[in-house]
């Protein structure tokens, strides 16, 4: 079983900010494969539970704010028995422009408090993560800048993903993930 993550914050205050990157993808990722849209809740999280390329696969939004994300991602790992290697947490990420994204296997959550707390919570920093760019904004404080809605020349940026997201986690199912990390990992540009 696969968990694919996205990180975001709940309510429609936070609809397309910058930190909620994470749900965005997801749900471009659910549309574009057709998946009925029914979110169910569970363990303060929402999450839809559907049969990709043979693999039962939950997509989970958690709905515990970002910082906290890392006890819902918990509870779904031990209520479904999911390998910390099977998961996949998709988020924004500050060092990357808007327009790129990068994957990784491990290492540090880079100041990112809803990775820092899945960390905590899975007692791990090697887990996988697709971390999507939204850039970094000196003259603003970064919380501000995180929970600002994105522009709309960004948004496109960023929607003009979608494409090439949705092919990597097909490819999280089929292809070792070194091997996407060198088909899909490029320099910030």
């Amino acid at each position: 079983m696969k968990l694919i993550v996205g990180l975001g914050n709940p309510g429609k205050e936070y609809d397309k900010t910058r930190h909620n990157v994470g749900f965005m993808m997801l749900d471009n990722y659910i549309d574009s494969k057709g998946i009925n849209n029914n979110w169910s809740k569970k363990f303060n999280g929402l999450f839809i539970k559907e049969k990709i390329n043979g693999e039962e696969t939950i997509f989970l939004k958690p709905q515990s704010y970002m910082n906290l994300s890392g006890g819902v991602v918990r509870k779904y790992v031990d209520y479904y028995k999911i390998p910390i290697e099977n998961i996949l947490v998709i988020s924004d990420d500050l060092d990357l422009f808007v327009g790129n994204f990068k994957l990784k296997d491990k290492g540090s959550c880079g100041g990112h408090n809803g990775l820092r707390d899945i960390e905590k919570n899975l007692g791990t920093s090697v887990y996988k993560r697709l971390k999507v760019g939204i850039a970094k904004d000196k003259s603003i404080d970064t919380k501000d800048y995180v929970l600002g809605k994105i522009h709309k020349d960004d948004l496109d940026k960023i929607n003009s993903l979608s494409d090439k997201i949705c092919s990597l986690i097909d490819d999280f199912y089929v292809m070792p993930f070194g091997d996407m990390m060198s088909k899909y990992n490029r320099k910030n540009r």
